[in-house]
């Protein structure tokens, strides 16, 4: 028997589509920067031999010249993005949802038969109750990257007012590639996130717009009352 059950709260489903599309934003006005300065670069006796980006990125997605545009869009976002992470730290603090979602001591364990489930090597999935072992880890994850993006863009952002965030990073330099890796790790998120997505199917997509999702409920034995002591 089918039954309606909830499953995400409004709340968590606001921070996450909101994020969305901070996000994009976040990492296409943070290309329009790095463009301006491209210098992660294999370079030997004068000649570079291999480029993050070759010139033809850059130009297929019209990023050269549009650094003013990138800084005003990504210091302007960055608050956005910052007080959406806020917002959903607190909600997961207030509500406990972060029992949830904090990794359990054998969840790095678990993960590994999640990933063999997903490749359909283990046929046994590991039990799991809102979220997976994997879950659990990827969006403890997320967040930590989210705290690490704000910390690091501060120090970048201004690294005179905010010296010690820029000691705290290991210096401008460092805290600079930090936040390119951070970067990076958010769009290999977002791609192994949608694959997910499609794997799950409809009806966990479903949920995370409306909160609700179809369950298979096994119905109860109904209780057989004994008519032999109404009878006395």
């Amino acid at each position: 028997m089918k039954a309606i059950k909830e499953k995400h709260s409004l709340a968590m489903r606001w921070c996450h589509w909101v994020n969305f599309p901070i996000l994009t934003i976040m990492i296409w006005s943070g290309m329009l920067i790095y463009w301006a300065n491209d210098e992660y670069k294999f370079t030997l006796f004068g000649h570079t031999f291999f480029r993050f980006f070759p010139d033809w990125f850059y130009h297929a997605l019209k990023i050269p010249h549009r650094l003013s545009e990138g800084m005003a869009f990504h210091f302007l976002f960055m608050w956005f993005f910052a007080l959406n992470g806020i917002l959903y730290i607190l909600y997961t603090t207030i509500s406990g949802d972060w029992r949830e979602l904090v990794p359990k001591k054998n969840s790095f364990k678990e993960a590994w038969l999640v990933l063999l489930h997903d490749l359909h090597i283990r046929k046994m999935a590991p039990p799991q109750k809102k979220y997976n072992a994997a879950q659990r880890i990827a969006y403890t994850a997320i967040v930590l990257m989210g705290i690490g993006s704000v910390v690091t863009g501060l120090a970048i952002y201004k690294p005179v007012q905010f010296n010690y965030l820029v000691w705290m990073c290991g210096g401008y330099h460092f805290a600079r590639i930090l936040h390119f890796a951070l970067t990076l790790g958010y769009v290999f998120f977002f791609v192994i996130h949608v694959v997910q997505v499609f794997l799950a199917g409809w009806n966990n997509f479903r949920s995370v717009i409306s909160g609700f999702e179809v369950v298979n409920e096994t119905p109860q034995p109904a209780i057989q009352t004994n008519n032999d002591e109404h009878s006395k």
